[in-house]
């Protein structure tokens, strides 16, 4: 049966000069917009992820809760996952590789360039540096999440909130 995973780069947040800890950098209200333009978009064709998962950061949990609301999802239904804060590619893979076997989708939602390098390893796509709010779209067939590694997802699409402005 096939999976789909939806890595979600935070949208556009507070400038890093503004707040002593880079971890409760909150959204601006451009980046709550293009979350919600995002979120809007995938629903428009269809999609509601069965699974959210996010960085513990305010910036991704509060663009995840964003995007939950245009799904008509419970924001509290997203698991939080410290280590996708800091903790490397190798926490984005142990978190997918956690993922309760019920869920076929799962919408991620993290940091670069941690999510970019991730997306490029699951799918071997040059994907490059995702921006802000963008969403990568890995389809990955006949496996389960605890089976997902390198090269062994597909991308399907890279939606981003300035492609979808420009549209």
């Amino acid at each position: 049966m096939k999976k789909t995973l939806y890595l979600v780069r935070h949208a556009k947040a507070e400038d890093r000069a503004s707040f002593q800890r880079d971890h409760d950098r909150d959204l601006v209200p451009e980046g709550i917009m293009a979350a919600a333009r995002v979120g809007h978009h995938l629903a428009g064709q269809g999609i509601k992820p069965d699974c959210l998962i996010s960085s513990t950061a305010n910036r991704a949990r509060d663009t995840g809760k964003v995007m939950a609301e245009q799904f008509h999802i419970d924001p509290d239904r997203m698991v939080l996952e410290p280590k996708l804060f800091d903790g490397g590619p190798k926490a984005y893979i142990a978190a997918i590789n956690g993922v309760d076997k019920n869920c076929q989708s799962v919408m991620l939602f993290g940091h670069n360039p941690d999510i970019s390098y991730f997306a490029e390893y699951l799918t071997h796509a040059d994907v490059g540096s995702m921006s802000k709010g963008a969403v990568a779209i890995i389809e990955f067939e006949n496996l389960d999440w605890a089976a997902i590694s390198g090269r062994t997802g597909h991308l399907v699409d890279l939606v981003s909130p300035k492609k979808l402005k420009e549209s």
